[in-house]
């Protein structure tokens, strides 16, 4: 039992020697992480220059494509924006976003007018209305019992609109009305209300205005001639008199709104191709933060059909020691394309799209074997880049390092409380031609080399640790062992001694 003690006091005192041993390792290895994380833009090995009005609080960038060429990581980790100091100041990035672009379109208006007592214009007449198969208003009369010379001397009350559209297609989207006055009006003004339905029967009230023109002696007009609500669509309108005289216009057009996204502003590069690992496979090496959306392949022949199949190789682990790895061919999408010369006019296959494929390489495979090696053709749409400018200007965006983390944030930390509009809008600065940081890759190539070295000592000074250890311990056991076969045999040899003395 005091042996086992002792053991354990000796092998606890040799854990304490082993372990400071292990702790000076470990500060090494973290003095060492420190010094390569420093984010200085000089540890980049491309940079920016941003040009531009930059006396705003929040500014935005488009990123060009070099930043797509340079970036070491799928998601631009290691992207970032330095100000004149090397200040990092925060940022977000922001995916592209189709914008709406809204124009307008004028649709004529067939007019039918109302006629009534003078005193019936605030009242809801009740119409006689006849259509044709296809629902348009062919005439449009208020039901009256009154006689012939009574009806004679009615008046104009209102006005019924039908915008004109396209049979079997969906009523137009308006959010205007435009009113043209009948010739030689050269002053007139009157508050009107317009109403909307869809079967003459129900009406709602969507808007009202102040109509009015004045023309003066040299026949320069002052005019509010438009009614404007929020877009809806209708096939019938009435307008009514507030006040002012009720007035047969020569022509009212309704303004429809018609929305269509604007053009993407995508950017292109063309990858030159080389040698597959595989039979007729032809690879082309692709920046790793290109996500693509969308693929053609340029072809100098003439006339060419080439049906493909287009993926990425696998590397496989080897299913013996020894052996090398597989490579595996994935398809992504069949396609053919194709380039033909007919005439005057050329047909071409155009581009495939992709939704945001982010690869080191691509690999096309052709049907058949036919020698033909065409350029890739990637394009993508590139991301805007919105910081805080909290620095000093000019800024720098900086890209291409292995290994970063990426510090981008979100928008609400950026410009928290800016409208969607409003970031759209924000100031742009444009960025400047790439420039290498001289030295940069064989700093990183010697930060590397000396990475790699201080592991290989750190490897063999935790060897020579374990194997001290071991020595050590073995040392300890064979003390212990050897001190607790000298009090067992002692005793036996006393026994030994006094037996040869003894009397018979």
């Amino acid at each position: 039992m005091t042996a086992l003690i002792t053991f354990l006091g000796r092998a606890a005192r040799n854990r304490s020697r082993t372990c400071g041993f292990i702790n000076i390792a470990c500060l090494a290895m973290l003095s060492a992480s420190l010094a390569w994380a420093s984010d200085m833009p000089q540890n980049y090995g491309h940079s920016l220059p941003l040009t531009g009005a930059a006396s705003q609080g929040v500014l935005q960038v488009r990123l060009p494509r070099e930043v797509y060429l340079y970036s070491r990581s799928p998601d631009l980790a290691d992207l970032r924006v330095f100000d004149m100091h090397g200040a990092a100041m925060p940022f977000s990035v922001r995916s592209a976003v189709p914008e709406q672009r809204s124009t307008h379109r004028t649709v004529p208006c067939k007019l039918f007018a109302l006629m009534d007592d003078a005193g019936a214009a605030d009242a809801a007449p009740d119409l006689d209305v006849h259509t044709g198969d296809d629902g348009r208003l062919l005439s449009v009369h208020v039901r009256s019992t009154s006689t012939a010379a009574h009806a004679a001397a009615q008046q104009l009350t209102g006005l019924i609109l039908e915008p004109s559209s396209q049979s079997g297609q969906a009523a137009p989207l308006i959010d205007a009305l435009r009113f043209t006055p009948p010739p030689g009006t050269h002053a007139y003004n009157a508050q009107i209300w317009l109403e909307t339905s869809d079967d003459l029967k129900q009406w709602d009230v969507v808007g009202a205005t102040e109509l009015n023109w004045l023309v003066n002696q040299d026949a320069q007009s002052l005019s509010n001639d438009k009614l404007t609500f929020d877009g809806r669509r209708f096939r019938y309108a009435r307008l009514r008199w507030q006040s002012g005289k009720p007035l047969m216009f020569a022509r009212i057009d309704a303004e429809e709104e018609i929305s269509s996204p604007s053009a993407r502003q995508l950017e292109t590069i063309l990858l030159d191709p080389k040698g597959g690992r595989q039979g007729q496979d032809v690879v082309y090496e692709t920046p790793i933060a290109i996500g693509a959306n969308q693929l053609g392949l340029k072809f100098s022949e003439k006339n060419i059909v080439l049906p493909v199949v287009l993926g990425h190789y696998r590397e496989l682990p080897p299913r013996q020691l020894g052996q090398a790895s597989v490579w595996r061919f994935e398809p992504a999408l069949n396609a053919v394309f194709y380039h033909i010369q007919q005439g005057q006019h050329e047909r071409d296959s155009g581009d495939v799209r992709l939704a945001d494929v982010h690869t080191s390489e691509w690999v096309l495979r052709p049907a058949a074997s036919n020698g033909v090696h065409p350029q890739l053709r990637l394009s993508w749409e590139p991301a805007t880049l919105v910081f805080l400018a909290s620095g000093s200007p000019p800024y720098t965006l900086a890209i291409d390092r292995d290994h970063a983390t990426t510090t981008a944030t979100d928008i609400d930390r950026v410009a928290p409380g800016f409208s969607v509009e409003e970031l759209r809008n924000l100031p742009q600065l444009t960025a400047g031609p790439a420039r290498l940081q001289q030295g940069i890759r064989a700093a990183e190539e010697h930060a590397v080399k000396d990475a790699a070295s201080a592991a290989r000592r750190r490897l063999w000074l935790l060897w020579g640790l374990l194997l001290l250890g071991m020595l050590v311990l073995s040392w300890m056991v064979w003390r212990l062992l050897k001190q607790d076969q000298q009090p067992t045999n002692a005793p036996d040899n006393a026994s030994t001694h006094n037996a040869g003395n003894a009397k018979p």
